[in-house]
């Protein structure tokens, strides 16, 4: 997966964390609901991590070359 494609899919997982995070409420979750949102914000936010930073070099390996 070469940067250009790498950045495309981050700014999309950034885009679902932001539209995630603007259906919490402010403060503490105090609800199934709420705290399920705070996860997915989480995790959208980390796969935004691991495809635009690549800190691990996962993304830019050839496993069949």
């Amino acid at each position: 997966m070469d940067v250009r494609q790498r950045l495309i899919v981050g700014s999309l997982w950034i885009g679902v964390a932001a539209v995630m995070a603007i259906t919490i409420e402010p403060g503490v979750p105090s609800t199934v609901g709420e705290i399920a949102r705070l996860f997915v914000v989480i995790v959208a936010l980390f796969l935004a991590v691991i495809y635009v930073f690549d800190p691990w070099d996962l993304l830019s390996r050839q496993p069949f070359h």
